[in-house]
């Protein structure tokens, strides 16, 4: 494992770093308040390769390394996480497609998918089932042209604003191998959306639960094999969770890249804030936890790239610790502005708030414990 960054990644940082500062960063303020992503972004997007980032070539996709994602991910984070996070949704069911489904699957999906021209959502979540993913009770009964969909998911990134939802849903019995991976396009006959959940964070990011009633969706948009949609859905979190790490991280550098900033310029008896010590300390401190935690996460990502066998374990290490420490970087930071950093022209409290729900999705920092608890007992 390399500790730096190859001439190719540095570019790969630099272009989407770019991109974030040019079409995000200035807009961010005001798409979290109309709470939603103008839908012309993707196209640009994908003009760089970005809507399938390791999804291989033979299908559109750019045929990237998890360790190039989280590049990607910590770049255009930079300005603005919920945005990019969004974008590693879409690409994590990329990926997922690409792994698991078959070659009809993935000429049937990944195309449109590659080049954006479809968004698509991951609907795992239900009310009823979060932590513990494999007890759903959404159901999908086989017909003779696909299947039936009926049940709900919750907390959906893209709920009504996505074209297609790569949904985790019981095809057989109880427990994880009943489940089943299903492509379900919108419009279809019994699809629906409730209302858009209103959030602490990822405002930009319209969320709410997707419904199925007597949905009918073909058969040939089962993904893979019936009853391996879970073991699909744990290997895809893998990946999805070295890129909300990412996200997390850009977030939390950006917040420290403007804390300099507003320390060499913000003046308090009588000499700059970085002209205190204590507060020369904070920074340290900061910069420790980020860098730290960058060298992990470009490690885990390193194991899932090589396949190394302890690799979930290290991208659910990845994730608490990554996580964990961007938060509490951001409300540091928050806390270094003083009362400007509360308020919204500032940018901080935003990271802040978008930051909080990163030690939630892609499962909670909780049951990172328990899966790095777990796998260390069975070594």
């Amino acid at each position: 494992m390399e500790f730096s960054l190859s001439e190719e990644q540095g570019a790969i940082f630099d272009l989407a770093y770019s991109f974030g500062q040019e079409n995000i960063a200035p807009f961010a303020i005001e798409w979290e308040k109309q709470g939603t992503i103008p839908k012309e972004l993707w196209a640009k997007t994908s003009e760089l390769g970005f809507g399938g980032i390791y999804v291989s070539e033979e299908y559109g996709g750019s045929g990237l390394s998890r360790l190039d994602s989280t590049l990607i991910f910590e770049a255009l984070a930079m300005s603005c996480p919920s945005v990019g996070s969004f974008l590693s949704i879409h690409n994590m069911v990329g990926g997922m497609i690409d792994q698991f489904g078959s070659t009809r699957n993935k000429d049937l999906f990944l195309p449109d998918l590659c080049s954006m021209k479809k968004i698509y959502s991951y609907c795992l979540t239900e009310p009823g089932s979060g932590s513990d993913a494999s007890a759903l009770k959404s159901r999908a009964k086989r017909t003779n042209e696909g299947y039936i969909l009926n049940g709900t998911k919750s907390f959906i990134s893209g709920g009504g604003y996505s074209d297609a939802y790569l949904t985790m849903i019981r095809t057989g019995d109880e427990g994880p191998k009943g489940i089943s991976a299903i492509v379900i396009e919108d419009p279809s006959d019994g699809l629906s959306f409730g209302a858009l959940e209103e959030k602490m964070g990822w405002r930009a990011q319209p969320t709410a639960q997707v419904q199925f009633l007597d949905c009918r969706v073909p058969g040939q948009n089962l993904i893979g094999e019936e009853g391996k949609g879970f073991t699909y859905a744990m290997a895809g979190l893998d990946g999805g969770r070295l890129n909300i790490a990412a996200s997390a991280l850009g977030g939390a550098q950006f917040v420290l890249n403007s804390s300099l900033t507003y320390m060499n310029d913000r003046k308090a008896f009588g000499k700059s804030l970085n002209q205190f010590q204590a507060l020369q300390f904070k920074l340290a401190d900061m910069e420790v936890k980020l860098q730290s935690a960058r060298t992990f996460l470009r490690q885990a990502a390193w194991k899932l790239d090589t396949q190394e066998k302890d690799a979930s374990k290290f991208c659910a290490m990845a994730k608490l610790y990554v996580t964990d420490v961007s938060f509490e970087v951001a409300n540091e930071a928050l806390q270094l502005h003083g009362g400007y950093g509360y308020l919204t022209d500032y940018g901080i409290e935003k990271i802040v708030r978008d930051l909080r729900v990163h030690q939630i999705l892609e499962g909670t920092n909780e049951i990172m414990r328990l899966i790095i608890s777990r796998q260390m007992l069975s070594e």
